[in-house]
């Protein structure tokens, strides 16, 4: 067993249809920089010496995703087409469909498709921190800003303390086994750490920055260009 190292393999849920961006294109396929939006986190995840191989979750009537030729990006990228209806039905899909080639103790590492301003150190330091781990965890960012509850007509209902209080980002890296079986038994949950928390368990919280955000809104896009170019521009 002191010979045995896990693998890696990323996950990435591409199946929705990113209804609040108003776009007539799902969201993963909108331009950015003259690629797809989920080419550019693609990229990294391919890119990065941790990762054994990327798999991408697409909805089974995915259209879009021929169009475009990811080539570039090497043999490690595998496309599925077995989404669900919703993120958890679709990183579910994808550990069922890798479970021939992923053992239960290796590392699964789930990404957003829509935040395309992964960068390589956001990856090593995930691994690295969580190496470990016995849970896992993601990576996340302290909370920066005051904090109000609205009650039904927008008023403020009162201020939230933002002590303790974190930003949930992606990857967000578990043992196959474990995020299999907690998202097996999950319900309503909106990432992979809160079906690990259902379970019982405690993800652990990797500090990240806000250079890794999810494109929502259209104005997102604007932010994701800018901040895309300035890194590339400030590379050797």
């Amino acid at each position: 067993m002191q010979n045995f190292h896990p693998r890696h393999f990323a996950i990435v849920p591409a199946a929705g249809s990113g209804s609040r961006m108003g776009a007539v294109r799902p969201k993963q396929y909108l331009p950015l920089l003259g690629r797809p939006l989920i080419h550019h986190a693609l990229s990294v995840l391919c890119a990065s010496p941790d990762i054994d191989k990327v798999f991408v979750v697409l909805s089974v009537d995915d259209a879009e995703w021929s169009r475009h030729d990811w080539s570039t990006l090497g043999g490690k990228l595998v496309p599925l087409f077995c989404g669900g209806a919703t993120r958890a039905d679709s990183v579910l899909g994808g550990l069922r469909a890798i479970s021939g080639e992923a053992a239960q103790s290796d590392w699964v590492l789930v990404h957003d498709a829509a935040r395309p301003c992964l960068a390589p150190w956001h990856i090593d330091k995930l691994v690295r921190e969580l190496a470990h781990d016995e849970v896992g965890g993601l990576l996340a960012v302290p909370v920066a800003d005051t904090l109000k509850r609205a009650d039904p007509q927008r008023h403020v209902a009162g201020t939230v303390p933002r002590d303790s209080l974190w930003q949930a980002q992606t990857p967000q890296m578990f043992r196959y086994v474990m995020l299999r079986r907690a998202l097996q038994g999950a319900t309503d949950v909106t990432d992979e750490a809160s079906a690990i928390e259902a379970a019982g368990l405690r993800p652990r919280l990797v500090q990240g920055d806000a250079t890794n955000l999810k494109v929502t809104y259209p104005l997102d896009l604007h932010l994701a260009e800018w901040i895309l170019q300035n890194r590339e521009g400030a590379r050797p």
